[in-house]
Order: structure tokens, then C-alpha cells, then sequence
């Protein structure tokens, strides 16, 4: 599973030029999920999530907790996470998951937050054309894959 995480002062997507889902202070994650990924990956990514400290405390370091701000997350899915372009100049999208198996996951992550006590959790439409608009926070923006940060056992 894929992940950039974005820490925004507010981020919002549009479907057909209406606004589906708006956040304020919070992430914008854009989520793809791979051939590969279980809930095992979901999970864990989420868990990851909630508990990175990359917002900043009463001395300016980052070491604050999306919890700990009471913070929002605006979850876009987004297949072209998983894009191969080793070769050639056409991206390969072989390694994104068919919706049968990303729904599930990309929903179970949105679910996993909302269990998780954030306050808010915007969504777009799986699938669907949209518009997302931010207003990047640092910036912060920050690569997750759980290929490279799952512990391998």
C-alpha cells in the first residue's frame, strides 16, 4: 500500500464541481493500494499514520500526533500511486489493485481512522473524476510505502 500524506491548514475535493469532502487543520492522503496488499497492509499503514509526529508542539519541533491536534484527513484513492515507469514513457498501472480488492482495503482504512477517534474523515469517490485542492502546511509531505516500512518477518 502507497501513501503521500500531506499535512494541510485545509484541503477539499470536488466531484462534477461540487465539493464531496472538506477538511481543515489535518492530512490530505492519497491512497494506493497494490496487487500485493492485505488488511495486514492496511492496517498497519493507518496505525503508522495516526501516530507520526509531524506536527509541531509548543517549542516549534515537530512531535505532535494527529491525535494530539484533535486534526482531520481528507482520504483520496488513488490507483496511479502504484504506476511503473521503469520502462518507457507510459506509466504501467499493472501493480494497482482491481476495485474488487482496493474497495475493501481503501474503505477498511477509512474506517480503521474513524475507529481511531480522528474527528473528521473526509472521502472522495472511488473511481471517480475529481478536483483536489489544498493549502500544503510546511510543506510537509511525506512518502509512505509498506514494502519499505513493514517490519519483514
Amino acid at each position: 500500500m502507497k501513501a503521500v500524506l500531506q499535512r494541510v491548514a485545509h484541503a477539499s475535493v470536488a466531484i462534477d464541481g461540487e465539493v464531496h469532502g472538506a477538511i481543515q487543520q489535518g492530512y490530505l492522503i492519497l491512497l494506493g493500494v497494490t496487487t500485493q496488499d492485505t488488511e495486514k497492509e492496511m492496517a498497519y499503514l493507518a496505525d503508522k499514520i495516526v501516530n507520526l509526529r509531524v506536527f509541531e508542539d509548543d517549542e516549534g519541533k515537530m512531535n505532535r500526533s494527529i491525535q494530539d491536534i484533535g486534526g482531520e484527513m481528507l482520504i483520496i484513492s488513488q490507483f496511479t500511486l502504484c504506476a511503473n515507469a521503469r520502462k518507457g514513457n507510459r506509466p504501467s498501472f499493472i501493480e494497482a489493485a482491481r476495485p474488487e480488492q482496493a474497495i475493501p482495503l481503501y474503505e477498511g482504512f477509512v474506517q480503521r481512522m474513524r475507529d481511531k477517534g480522528i474527528s473528521r474523515v473526509e472521502t472522495g469517490v472511488f473511481g471517480a473524476e475529481m478536483k483536489v485542492s489544498l493549502l500544503n502546511d510546511g510543506p510537509v509531505t511525506i512518502l509512505l510505502d509498506t514494502d519499505e516500512i513493514m517490519p519483514k518477518h
